[in-house]
């Protein structure tokens, strides 16, 4: 009986004899037997983004943030569909978090507080998809970390992938109108880790 059928989520027999003898043989590539072939290694690379309310009256100053390409958008309206995850606001005084269907936008992002987390201790995003939101504001608060699921994009063999960033204010400004934070993002599709895998 044939148990490789197109999606039986088995890898074909001829790949896993090849990786079998490329494990036995030692070729490069495979750092030791046992590790999967298939995991994508990733260092840590947080870094520190500025971004302005869009309630501020200047033109052209960056309001919006692209986690998966690491890169701050000019959102000129609802119409800056599709490149980025998290735009920065001012509600009743406050300095907030939207994802872009709280502009309309239809989109895959999502955001997600976590009380009693910080940027160091977040070492997953949660499964549960109740803890994100779609729509809402979230009020930007020091000392407390956020998930952001990316808007989805196209990743290996047709698959339809969204990463998983995390990400925590360092310094929130209601009357200048900025929020600077730290941030990460896993490259991996799908992957909910938000550190390497060991």
């Amino acid at each position: 009986m044939n148990t490789n059928r197109r999606g039986s989520g088995r890898r074909p027999a001829g790949l896993e004899i090849a990786l079998v003898a490329a494990c036995g043989f030692g070729m490069a590539g495979l750092s030791a037997c046992g590790d999967d072939p298939f995991a994508i290694n990733w260092t840590p690379s947080p870094d520190t983004v500025l971004l302005y309310s869009l309630a501020r009256p200047e033109l052209n100053l960056v309001s919006g943030f692209n986690f998966r390409r690491r890169q701050v958008v000019r959102i000129e309206g609802a119409e800056s569909t599709g490149a980025w995850d998290m735009a920065v606001d001012t509600r009743e005084g406050q300095i907030v978090l939207l994802p872009p269907g709280a502009l309309g936008v239809e989109s895959a992002a999502r955001i997600a507080p976590m009380p009693g987390e910080t940027f160091e201790s977040l070492l997953e995003a949660p499964s549960d998809t109740l803890l994100y939101t779609a729509s809402d504001a979230v009020p930007a608060t020091v000392g407390t970390a956020y998930v952001v699921r990316t808007e989805r994009y196209a990743g290996a063999f047709g698959t339809r992938c969204v990463s998983y960033a995390k990400f925590e204010p360092l310094d929130v400004d209601p009357a200048a109108g900025t929020l600077t934070f730290v941030f990460d993002v896993s490259p991996v599709c799908n992957d909910r880790r938000l550190i390497p895998p060991d």
